[in-house]
């Protein structure tokens, strides 16, 4: 059984720090990503919660309407090899562009190399189908918050091994 730390609710201040903390164990070039693709969501989604779990596989920053993660509806996912972008219910999204990937019976993703593809109309359609299909409404008002919710005591690998 793996050991997963659940972690309680930290103060916002604690929680930023905490997710600088995990950032950090990237290489600077998808640190900079991912920070970049988390400022563009937060502008796109101002109300979601950003649900964080520093799990063995993956580092992932869920956007939530709730606290709840069932109510998911994409998340960053990153990777030593990469980050993407996870649409939770992507299989039942309109993807008349193409371009997601994956073959999972509910989710379905997009690899990220620029936060400015989040910009490109193909997946802005796909963010607001998302939305649109989520199990719960987005908050109309207010401003969503940071909840570290778990980490993994053992984690793969965060930076790409040497060549």
């Amino acid at each position: 059984m793996k050991a997963v730390k659940k972690v309680t609710a930290a103060a916002p201040a604690d929680a930023e720090k905490q997710l600088k903390t995990f950032i950090d164990k990237f290489e600077p070039k998808h640190q900079t990503l991912i920070r970049a693709v988390r400022k563009a969501l937060r502008k796109r989604l101002p109300t979601a919660y950003e649900l964080v779990y520093d799990n063995y596989n993956f580092f992932v920053i869920g956007y939530v309407p709730t606290e709840r993660p069932t109510d998911s509806i994409l998340s960053i996912a990153a990777a030593a090899d990469g980050v993407g972008l996870c649409f939770i219910r992507g299989a039942s999204l309109p993807d008349p562009h193409k371009v997601l990937l994956g073959s999972g019976k509910q989710a379905r993703f997009i690899r990220i190399e620029s936060a400015k593809l989040l910009a490109t109309p193909e997946v802005e359609e796909l963010i607001a189908a998302a939305v649109a299909h989520s199990k719960a409404p987005l908050p109309t008002t207010g401003k969503g918050k940071l909840i570290i919710r778990s980490v993994s005591a053992k984690q793969r690998a965060r930076r790409q091994p040497p060549k």
